[in-house]
């Protein structure tokens, strides 16, 4: 069996999952480091992937001390983001075939971020893609974020589905530990982010690409009852 369960519906994270976007964050977030006078480093950025902005804001804090302006920080890097991802903007590889096999089967899906939801139809509007996700659960729609799993229970709540019928599809580790708390079939599919022994034990499986997740699905769809 590939699954567990019957999957009767699927729940997407959006940064790195569905869009390139997370090596632009990086970049963004490296410079403004050089331009506030700190040493911002890949490292520290991928311990704040898949948490929120105020979450990072903690982090920030804690390494540059309590005088970090880190209000303007963040200003400079979503101002640089938002020129970055305008002309740098990429669908991860499997977006659009799996949309469509989702449509074949039939399958309801929907989006859990931790991004707010102007940004989801910014970005999700640029490939006419917003359209082909029945709810979307954004940062203001729970009080409780990643890894808590809220997002995911809201998710599968507006989609109608148990959470233990939901396919969960995820890049970081605290995405993976949300939609494992809630009860989802969990698969991670790796962007900055590789795999530790934590999400192999959380995950049902770990995909290298969306065509993969879709290949996984195909089997399951196909294998006798």
């Amino acid at each position: 069996m590939s699954f567990p369960r019957t999957v009767e519906g699927v729940v997407f994270d959006m940064d790195g999952l569905l869009l390139d976007t997370e090596i632009v964050y990086r970049a963004a977030m490296i410079e403004a480091g050089h331009v506030f006078g700190v040493q911002f480093t890949g490292e520290i950025y991928a311990a704040m992937v898949g948490k929120t902005t105020p979450e990072c804001a903690v982090m920030m804090r804690a390494l540059y001390g309590d005088d970090f302006p880190v209000q303007a920080y963040f200003e400079r890097v979503w101002a640089d983001v938002e020129d970055l991802l305008e002309a740098e903007t990429r669908l991860k590889a499997g977006v659009v075939e799996i949309l469509d096999y989702l449509d074949d089967l039939g399958l309801p899906r929907g989006i859990a971020t931790s991004n707010g939801i102007a940004a989801v139809e910014r970005y999700l509007g640029r490939f006419n893609l917003l359209h082909r996700f029945h709810v979307v659960v954004a940062h203001h729609d729970v009080e409780k974020h990643k890894p808590n799993p809220d997002p995911y229970l809201e998710a599968a709540r507006r989609l109608g589905v148990d959470p233990s019928r939901c396919l969960a599809l995820e890049d970081s580790h605290p995405g993976v530990r949300a939609a494992h708390a809630a009860g989802m079939m969990t698969i991670m599919v790796p962007d900055i982010l590789d795999p530790n022994e934590e999400m192999h034990d959380k995950c049902v499986h770990i995909a290298d690409s969306l065509h993969h997740v879709m290949d996984l699905l195909k089997t399951s769809v196909e294998e006798p009852a």
